[in-house]
């Protein structure tokens, strides 16, 4: 008797755990070790693959591939990872969108009046408690190294580093708000609209009107 044909689909063979990471942080970027966990692969899986040289051990619980291409704003990328609920902001907002010449040597990350404020070796960080309010308003989304980062606007950023600026130095907001303008990065009344909801109208206004007189 003929032996009867299996139907259906056949299924793929599975994937072994050096795989599944691979695919996993391909994808991701950069990822918590219980990110990891939860995709199928093991912290035991993990710690080996550390010590092979596959992965590369960011600090504390985070990782990424060893041959991963560092991109510029990686320590963006990473700051995202260890403060899930923050936003970039002020000065290294203003160096992402590329309207300042200051180089941070710490992330500027903004969190909630109340929100637990991280104590972490890397990256170093600037933390700023922001009203709830003023964190709500104004995040954009980028990508860095597959990792979903939140970052303030270019309008909204101009509006913060004013409002914050007995911390960030007026000569690094002026020349900002500038830039800004000169590159076409946000328009005057998309900057005037953010400096009213932040209550800094008054502060950037003489600015304003200056640089943008002879239209």
């Amino acid at each position: 008797m003929k032996a009867q044909e299996t139907r259906g689909t056949v299924s793929a063979e599975p994937r072994t755990q050096r795989e599944q990471l691979t695919a996993f942080l391909r994808e991701r970027g950069i990822a918590r070790l219980a990110e990891i966990r939860r995709a199928g692969v093991t912290a035991a899986t993990v710690s080996r693959l550390e010590r092979e040289g596959f992965v590369t051990k960011l600090g504390r619980g985070l990782y990424q591939l060893a041959d991963a291409a560092p991109d510029g704003n990686h320590s963006l990328a990473e700051a995202a990872k260890r403060v899930p609920k923050g936003v970039i902001c002020l000065v290294s907002a203003l160096a992402f969108h590329g309207i300042t010449d200051q180089m941070p040597r710490r992330v500027w990350i903004a969190i909630g009046p109340k929100e637990w404020k991280p104590q972490i070796d890397y990256p170093p960080l600037r933390i700023v408690r922001f009203a709830d309010k003023f964190l709500r308003d104004g995040v954009e989304t980028h990508d860095i190294e597959g990792v979903s980062v939140p970052i303030f606007g270019v309008a909204k950023t101009i509006a913060d580093v004013f409002r914050h600026r007995r911390s960030v130095g007026i000569d690094i907001a002026v020349p900002a708000l500038k830039e800004a303008l000169r590159q076409r990065k946000a328009t005057p009344s998309e900057i005037s609209a953010c400096a009213m909801r932040s209550g800094v109208w008054n502060a950037l206004r003489p600015y304003l009107e200056a640089f943008t007189a002879d239209g």
